[in-house]
């Protein structure tokens, strides 16, 4: 497929437009430019089948399964799209006088309530513009909380060896030690080697429950009150909240900050690069330390991101909330977790879990053995199921378990897909036996073959030089 820069053609395209109302005013000459910018020149039936065929060559949860592990990569209702594109939302000014914008505040507040009632916390910043930069907002509050008390010898925060690998990136961000606990060998937090770790140095513990593995953690309250014993906080990352919203909250977990990712578990997925939101919220007593906006607080308040965050993302989140209700949240969750243990089960006896257990939301599978056997690699493996439309599964995540597949179904996923899927890795694993090269090569039928990742990794080429 072309470039729309190799399909621009001199002289073409679709200038029309209406007569202009306004009075015409020139720009001043240090203002314009002394060359015309390369912009591609096409005709409007050009750039229609352009974008038409690039869509035919993207695959999103609209275009099939898509179990991209501890993302939420689930299909939202197009009525969340619909509220968000309502022009009371969409063309609001963020500097709007207060009496203009009630229903932005209303919406807020609505939103605040909703999510403070799900995850059991007291309040709430929607600023922040993603998960990553909610994490940042979260691990602040505990760093403003021990600075304001004068605790100025906390500088550790504990990250779990399974854990996101934002969260001690974060951490270390916020200017904090980072301490790694491994894992027990039922992949959870080991208590013993938390315990050594505690001590007055210890700010805070961070954490996702269900966790990377897809596995709830049964120590998690005793993992939270070792913490507050040693003074420190309890961070919770809510990448996996959607294995359990609405049936346990992280609040009753012990849990002190929180962020959630709005744009995965309660609508819009993150996939292509669109906007999000990495809502923050806290207990009662982190509150003070909550980043602020004009539009909810007035002005003064500390802010970590322009105005109210990305508003619109809120929308339809909380869209989402009031559709599901009640009773639709924790069935959501419910399903999300049947689905997985569904598959888990399905696929089981031809590719083995790391962890042969019960899941959450998402399972782990371990190629290690299988590519000791063939040669074939779990990239391979993820590589192939592009050729049969599936989008492949997270990678080599967690480290803690070598030649790792990660699934995550999501509840918005049938029986009959979940078994197609479970007949496509059956079908990979006899492939791998007979004809491994094939899959070393994979794959076969996508708009491009196997790229040089290290390559355009380490020398990306960012623009079009025609």
């Amino acid at each position: 497929m072309k470039l729309i820069f190799e399909k621009s053609v001199p002289g073409r395209g679709m200038d029309y437009l209406p007569q202009c109302d306004v009075e015409a005013v020139a720009l001043p000459a240090g203002l314009v430019r002394d060359v015309a910018p390369r912009l591609p020149e096409l005709s409007e039936t050009d750039i229609s089948r352009h974008y038409t065929e690039l869509n035919k060559n993207v695959h999103g949860v609209n275009c099939g399964f898509y179990p991209l592990g501890s993302c939420t990569m689930k299909y939202n209702p197009r009525i969340d799209e619909e509220m968000a594109a309502l022009p009371g939302f969409t063309g609001v000014h963020p500097l709007a006088p207060a009496h203009t914008t009630a229903g932005c505040r209303e919406v807020l507040d609505t939103a605040r309530t909703l999510l403070c009632e799900i995850t059991g916390m007291d309040d709430m910043t929607f600023q922040p513009a993603a998960g990553a930069h909610g994490e940042f907002t979260g691990v602040l509050l505990i760093k403003q909380y021990h600075e304001a008390r004068g605790d100025s010898k906390r500088n550790k925060i504990i990250v779990p060896d399974s854990a996101h690998g934002t969260n001690p990136a974060t951490a270390a961000m916020c200017g904090y030690t980072i301490v790694n606990i491994p894992s027990a060998p039922n992949g959870c937090v080991d208590l013993e080697a938390l315990k050594k770790v505690l001590g007055e140095d210890t700010a805070g513990l961070m954490l996702t429950n269900p966790n990377t593995v897809g596995i709830f953690d049964e120590n998690i309250l005793e993992i939270t009150r070792l913490v507050h014993e040693a003074g420190g906080l309890c961070y919770y990352d809510g990448a996996n909240l959607n294995a359990v919203m609405g049936v346990v909250r992280p609040g009753d977990m012990g849990f002190d900050c929180i962020h959630l990712n709005l744009h995965k578990t309660f609508a819009t997925p993150h996939g292509g690069g669109g906007p999000g939101s990495g809502a923050v919220g806290c207990k009662a007593r982190l509150a003070a330390y909550l980043p602020g906006s004009a539009m909810m607080d007035g002005a003064g308040h500390i802010q970590v991101r322009s105005f109210a965050g990305n508003f619109l993302v809120v929308v339809k989140a909380m869209t989402y909330i009031l559709s599901l209700g009640r009773e639709g949240i924790p069935e959501a969750a419910q399903n999300a977790v049947l689905n997985a243990n569904y598959l888990q089960a399905k696929i089981k006896g031809t590719f083995e879990p790391a962890f042969d257990r019960i899941c959450m939301h998402e399972f782990v599978l371990d190629l290690s053995r299988f590519k000791k056997e063939t040669g074939v690699s779990a990239l391979d493996v993820a590589k192939t199921l592009i050729d049969y439309g599936m989008h492949p599964p997270t990678m080599y995540f967690p480290l803690i378990v070598h030649e790792a597949l990660m699934l995550e179904p999501t509840e918005t996923e049938s029986r009959d897909t979940l078994d197609w899927a479970a007949e496509v890795f059956r079908k990979l694993y006899d492939l791998a036996h007979e004809d491994p090269a094939y899959m070393h090569d994979s794959p076969h039928n996508a708009q491009i073959g196997r790229p040089d990742e290290v390559r355009a990794a380490r020398n990306p080429v960012l623009r079009w030089k025609g």
